[in-house]
């Protein structure tokens, strides 16, 4: 008679053979009834149809040896075995019958978002981080190894409630303003994890020039605090042009000096300034190709830089602020709102909030109408308090 190990051994296989088939039925059977009812079969159900599929198997087993069902150990191995693996299988389907969505479209896999494993874990944000190599982008130079390595270790906290390609839009918007990347492509997964490749920095002046502009260089007498980007009037004794600043005298300040006796090591490194020490000196300037002969040939020029203006969307936002108010981007899933215009949701009498815009098929709508039609995929800017942001923002969801 065999040893009680060598029946275990027995039953386990005998288990893992006879107990695919009703594995894989189970499975089948758990995705399909919840998939389109939405019920769950019973456990005992499963544990029913597994041992009868199974027994059958057996059977047929016995009939081409029947020394494979000798012992009875070995039996009561397999069953629970195939019990185990039904279970366990039909749990599975069950499970991916209830995320599994209805309508499968392009547009839905657009417009996926994290998991919700995730959102539950890091609440209304993201942290998304560069998973594996950066690459390089076909048609641009290589990135250096210290690019890559910086590139690599760079993370953004963004809302988690966004569709992934907004996600990826964003987390490309943040690199290309952190390592001033010529190009950027971002692929992010439900894990919130970014495959990242990027072109480095252009370098060279006509690489900053606009087409249709040109670059001059003026002795003039520069303002303190003039930098690169800024935009500048061209005084001429003939005309006037309008420009933007290319290039400056750049400060040197002392701090940015090393001091021979410290230790480098030590003393952490500051970016050189960008902006003008003032007086005499030479400025590259962008202007357009017709206005470039006049300020090439002015004998002197003037520099003027006019005011942008003072930015009152940080007053209102201070305002809103000191009466309790936020500012809060959502994104319309398959909530109660999908389908329905701002009027027919009531908005403002139901969850006490206000939308300010409406982000729909990427264009922008502000001050949107009542008639205005929410659909799964829009974005809105809503201000209210911070608890009915939270209300509004899980029926939206």
């Amino acid at each position: 008679m065999p040893s009680l190990p060598v029946e275990l051994l027995v039953g386990v296989y005998l288990g893992l053979l006879t107990g695919v088939i009703p594995a894989l039925i189970s499975w089948v059977l758990g995705f399909t009834v919840r998939y389109f009812t939405g019920i769950s079969i019973p456990g005992f159900g499963v544990v029913v149809l597994g041992l009868a599929v199974a027994g059958v198997q057996g059977g047929l087993l016995a009939l081409q040896d029947p020394a494979v069902l000798g012992g009875g150990g070995r039996v009561v191995v397999a069953i629970v075995v195939i019990v185990m693996m039904s279970l366990y299988a039909h749990a599975k389907g069950d499970a991916m019958g209830t995320t599994f969505p209805k309508r499968v479209s392009f547009r839905a896999l657009r417009n996926r978002t994290l998991s919700s494993d995730l959102v539950e874990r890091v609440g209304g944000d993201a942290r998304v981080r560069v998973h594996g190599t950066v690459e390089d982008i076909e048609g641009f130079p290589p990135a250096s190894h210290d690019l890559r390595t910086r590139v690599a270790d760079f993370s953004a906290t963004l809302p988690a409630d966004l569709p992934v390609r907004e996600l990826e839009t964003r987390f490309a918007d943040r690199l290309r303003g952190e390592f001033d990347l010529a190009e950027v492509s971002v692929a992010i997964d439900e894990r919130g994890r970014a495959t990242v490749g990027v072109a480095p920095p252009l370098s060279g002046l006509s690489k900053r020039v606009p087409d249709g502009h040109r670059a001059v260089t003026v002795e003039t007498l520069v303002p303190t605090g003039l930098a690169p980007g800024d935009e500048v009037t061209v005084r001429t004794p003939e005309t006037t042009v309008e420009a933007t600043v290319l290039g400056v005298p750049v400060v040197t300040r002392s701090d940015d000096v090393e001091d021979g006796d410290g230790d480098e090591a030590d003393t952490p490194q500051r970016p050189p300034s960008v902006e003008a020490a003032g007086g005499a000196g030479r400025v590259t300037l962008s202007v357009t190709r017709s206005d470039a002969p006049a300020v090439l040939a002015a004998e002197t020029t003037t520099l003027v830089v006019g005011a942008r203006g003072q930015r009152r969307e940080f007053e209102l936002l201070s305002l809103l602020r000191r009466a309790g108010r936020r500012v809060r981007r959502v994104a319309v899933l398959d909530g109660d709102l999908a389908g329905t215009t701002l009027a027919e949701a009531s908005v403002r009498e139901r969850y006490d909030v206000a939308v300010l815009a409406v982000r729909h098929d990427g264009h922008w709508q502000f001050a949107p109408s009542g008639e205005t039609r929410l659909e799964t995929g829009d974005e809105l800017f809503a201000v209210g308090t911070g608890a009915a942001l939270d209300r509004f923002g899980e029926v939206v969801a």
